[in-house]
């Protein structure tokens, strides 16, 4: 099977809208939602959630009462004034464990946090593993593996050419685990200072860990100057162009209606985007 995640250095640029329309032109693959922090495929698609399980990633002190001598040593170490009266606050906790490790009687655990739940669905368009993170919760790459591994069990038991990943934003670690060990990586910017800022970052992480990437600008139309200077940074850097998706206010309906741009006719857009799917396809299919 070959994997494909769809990526951007900033949120906003349409990584779901593209993700979810390569969804409905795909005949076999398994959808993998891993921008956990916010995750929004299943506006689109609709799923039927088959499997859900907890998700525990972090570690927070707890302090045993009938151990704890108020030796106060615990209060003086934690840099994050987590501990007050000698009880743990769990918001201010980082789960460094270094007062466990202090407490000169070993009064203090580090006890696992419920973090979120992750989700085996399955929907119109095929099977989607996603995941959902608690309020302020952290350990998304992890997360983001999770789903990655249960996305590609799937894939292994169906027999599916493709696993189709909606990755977070960014260059950070939810980032990194979106994208180890994938085939191809389309990138989605925009024609605007930032969107061409962050382009330029992402395409660094892509290639420090030697992933190859097409890039594709979504809404070019509406700073045909920025556009073009994309074009010339892709060129100057050997980045092949996947596509560009012209900017349409009927895409906002085709949401609103849960539906892909592909199922709910966009006139010209929808031929875009399968052009962009026909040129992914030749780039996943040449490895």
């Amino acid at each position: 099977m070959k994997q494909l995640t769809i990526i951007s250095g900033k949120g906003g640029t349409g990584k779901t809208t593209v993700t979810a329309a390569f969804a409905s032109l795909s005949d076999s693959h398994v959808m993998a939602d891993c921008d956990v922090d916010a995750a929004d495929l299943h506006l689109i698609l609709k799923p039927e959630i088959e499997k859900s399980e907890d998700f525990q990633g972090g570690r927070t002190a707890v302090i045993d009462k009938e151990r704890c001598t108020q030796c106060g040593e615990c209060v003086n170490l934690c840099r994050f004034d987590a501990i007050k009266n000698y009880t743990v606050d769990p918001i201010s906790c980082e789960g460094c464990a270094f007062c466990s490790r202090a407490c000169p009687e070993g009064a203090i655990n580090m006890e696992q946090n419920l973090s979120g739940k992750w989700f085996v669905s399955h929907t119109r368009h095929g099977y989607m593993t996603h995941a959902k993170l608690g309020i302020a919760e952290e350990n998304s790459g992890k997360l983001v593996t999770l789903v990655r591994q249960q996305a590609r069990l799937i894939a292994e038991k169906e027999q599916s050419e493709y696993i189709i990943i909606d990755g977070p934003p960014g260059i950070g670690c939810p980032v990194i685990a979106a994208i180890t060990g994938v085939d191809l990586l389309l990138v989605v910017t925009e024609p605007t200072l930032s969107g061409i800022h962050d382009l330029e970052r992402v395409v660094g992480v892509a290639r420090h860990f030697d992933i190859p990437a097409l890039v594709c600008i979504n809404k070019y139309d509406i700073n045909l100057n920025n556009s073009k200077q994309i074009e010339e940074y892709c060129s100057q850097n050997m980045l092949q162009m996947a596509g560009k998706i012209s900017y349409n206010p009927i895409v906002t309906k085709a949401m609103i209606n849960k539906k892909s741009v592909v199922e709910y006719d966009c006139g010209e857009l929808t031929e875009e985007v399968k052009e962009i799917w026909q040129n992914v396809l030749k780039a996943l299919n040449s490895k």
